[in-house]
């Protein structure tokens, strides 16, 4: 993907998030979060920090938004942190060939399934957490993170079946 192409899925990912699926809520439980496919789909090769800045400003942009204070920020911020730790924990000894970016047509569901659920987890964990400031209603935030880490990660992978194209055979 070039650089015109990244910022192009930025946009399209911001503007679903805030205009499409803020309002879409399953059982006032399961929220999605689908702008976090932007960040878990950046190529392998952007340094941490880079990630970090790219996070905060995603976090950031959402922040204002919804009106949320940073909380968007903080864990954009963390799984940015994360991510390359846990892709180096997930990459092979000889690393992956001709792969330029993290999706599921490239890697398979089982590989993208064990890269995106524990990012998407940690980055649910700390945003509902925050949003409830402390652990008085531990149950029930637990049940908004774990359904709404379900809601995205589906929302995540039919918008990879629908809109990402397969990789080229060589």
């Amino acid at each position: 993907m070039n650089p015109f192409s990244q910022i192009l899925n930025f946009a399209v990912y911001i503007a679903t998030q805030v205009l499409l699926v803020r309002n879409l809520v399953l059982f006032d439980r399961g929220f999605c979060f689908i702008y976090i496919g932007f960040l878990l789909l950046i190529p392998f090769e952007i340094s941490t920090t880079v990630l970090m800045l790219i996070g905060f400003g995603t976090g950031l942009i959402v922040d204002i938004f919804y009106d949320t204070l940073g909380m968007h920020t903080a864990a954009c911020v963390l799984l940015m942190f994360l991510r390359q730790s846990w892709i180096n924990l997930l990459t092979p000894r000889g690393g992956y060939e001709n792969v330029y970016y993290p999706s599921l047509k490239m890697m398979g569901v089982e590989w993208f399934a064990t890269y995106a659920l524990p990012l998407i987890f940690v980055h649910h964990l700390l945003l509902f957490y925050l949003e409830a400031a402390g652990f008085e209603f531990f149950f029930f935030t637990l049940t908004k993170v774990l359904a709404s880490v379900a809601f995205t990660f589906l929302t995540i992978l039919i918008v990879q079946f629908l809109f990402y194209p397969a990789p080229k055979k060589p």
